[in-house]
């Protein structure tokens, strides 16, 4: 245990601040702050002493220079049991600092909205990082607080042992100081990366990219029993909106597989305006369907679609589960429901089938920042934007144009497209996906599954329309759609036979519209 009798406090988020340091004054320590820190535990009845009083140097450059000072970093950096250290400090008048409690300014929040370069420069600090990393190099004497969650542990834990702090304690927060700042040094860096030099682009990619991962859980196993695995977040809080902020209701802890099949509902369900229901398998979506302020329909709908695939699938549903949908939802054995609320009847309901993950997720205001998609290869990471548009440009290339009905399901189908492994083909009608043809080596391969999940569903693929994640190479997939009665078709183009593919559909009387835009999805 060590006994903390003097701290320095100076923080960018002032939240909780105020309590703690009067706390830490009425156990007797003495509090050291700075500038706008300092202004408001003053005027909060908080004993302080400003930093220029104690250093004898004055805060300046704009307040660039104020902890830079050997007066603070040798009572920070001074090893209590190191005699010469001792001698060092006292002949030059310094007092040992046992408490930093800083935390730094908001480079991120800053460059999240629209800022200029010195703005972004002016909100880099360095007195923070130089004072919380010389804290935690020195935190077998020194305890170093950035995170004002910790506040109440630490007050709580010096009541209990007459002003000091264990060892585990102080290790426990130097860790924090080092992660707390290789993400902000992270952060400036891949910012920093971006910025063109004079007269050139913008780079979209930086020469150094860093991340961060905040672990979230560990998880029973792997995609197998036989691989260990862990569930981290990229984001320093619990984002409500995103899986590493779900609220778990009951079931089972959420498997690796789980993870990937919740996230692969979500991100279909949110594709959606109207009531939408989507079952995954095994990160393909089985069945699909919107309808008018409908979920339950929704819901049957889209089992209607593969009913034999989605025994233990996922469900994502964007809009609140009621008790009609849960007791439905009960009545097949499903993994996990994900949805943004339920109501209290639904969560009662679903009791009975104890197993069952039922997981909240927060629909988002506003658009969705998607950030980047990154993919682990041999040696190295690939990174891309995440894939958020739906269509560069909208052309019809036959000679019929798509009625309003098919246009509404092309787009649908279109949406769903995006989401199927390569190569995928979908069959959808009145909002609703008839078949699904995923991850096959071949296009044709691909369209003769989603006939058969039709014929097996008892779906009637005659009268319904048709979407392709990439170009056709060949005509066969029209002549084959045209058999089975596909009455239109939305795809990229962009092959060297589109001339011979859009004659086939001129052939069929089918309707196509390309988007010059490819979805693939490896």
């Amino acid at each position: 245990m060590k006994e903390v009798r003097r701290a320095i406090v100076s923080v960018t988020d002032k939240a909780g601040v105020v309590e703690f340091s009067k706390a830490l004054s009425e156990m007797g320590v003495e509090v050291i702050s700075t500038g706008g820190t300092a202004k408001l535990l003053k005027e909060s009845g908080v004993p302080v002493t400003p930093i220029s009083s104690y250093t004898g140097f004055p805060e300046m450059l704009d307040g660039r220079v104020k902890t830079l000072h050997p007066k603070i970093h040798g009572g920070i950096l001074g090893v209590r049991d190191n005699e010469e250290h001792v001698k060092e400090m006292e002949a030059h008048d310094i007092l040992p600092i046992d408490m930093v409690i800083v935390n730094l300014y908001a480079f991120e929040k800053t460059v999240e909205g629209d800022c200029t370069l010195d703005d972004a420069i002016e909100n880099i600090d360095i007195g923070g990082p130089t004072m919380i990393r010389s804290a935690a190099k020195n935190h077998k004497f020194v305890a170093c607080v950035t995170d004002p969650s910790d506040y109440d542990a630490i007050i709580e834990e010096l009541k209990a042992n007459d002003c000091s702090l264990s060892d585990e304690r102080r290790f426990g927060l130097a860790k924090k100081v080092f992660q707390h700042t290789a993400r902000y040094d992270g952060a400036i860096s891949n910012y920093l990366g971006t910025i063109p030099a004079e007269g050139s682009e913008k780079v979209t990619f930086p020469e150094t990219y860093t991340s961060q991962l905040r672990k979230v859980q560990d998880l029973r196993y792997g995609e197998n029993p036989h691989q260990s695995a862990a569930f981290y977040s990229t984001g320093t809080d619990a984002d409500p909106t995103t899986l590493a902020g779900c609220k778990q209701y009951q079931g089972k802890e959420l498997s690796f597989n789980n993870i990937l099949d919740i996230n692969a509902a979500l991100e279909i369900s949110r594709e959606f305006d109207g009531s939408a229901c989507v079952i995954i398998k095994h990160n393909n979506p089985c069945g699909v369907a919107v309808s008018n302020g409908s979920l339950v329909e929704a819901y049957e709908r889209a089992l209607a679609t593969d009913s034999k695939s989605a025994f233990g699938g996922i469900v994502g549903l964007n809009e609140i589960v009621t008790g009609e949908l849960a007791e439905k939802l009960t009545s097949i054995f499903l993994e996990a429901v994900i949805a943004p609320g339920f109501a209290p009847e639904a969560l009662e309901l679903f009791k009975a089938k104890k197993n069952l993950r039922i997981v909240e997720v927060a629909k988002p205001e506003g658009k969705i920042c998607a950030g980047l998609d990154i993919k682990r290869v041999s040696g190295g990471m690939l990174l891309q934007n995440v894939d958020t548009e739906d269509t560069a440009e909208l052309t019809v290339a036959t000679k019929r144009a798509p009625t309003e009905a098919e246009m509404s399901d092309l787009l649908f189908a279109w949406k769903v497209a995006k989401h199927v492994k390569s190569n995928a083909i979908i069959f959808a009608k009145d909002m609703q996906t008839i078949g699904v043809g995923a991850g096959q080596m071949s296009r044709i391969d691909s369209t003769d599954i989603a006939v058969m999940k039709a014929a097996n569903a008892g779906l009637t693929v005659k009268g319904s329309v048709m979407s392709s994640d990439a170009f056709f190479p060949f005509r066969d997939n029209i002549d084959e759609a045209g058999k089975h009665g596909i009455t239109a078709i939305i795809q990229p183009g962009g092959s060297i036979r589109d001339e011979e593919v859009i004659a086939a559909c001129d052939e069929h009387n089918i309707a196509m519209v390309m988007t010059a835009m490819r979805h693939f999805r490896h």
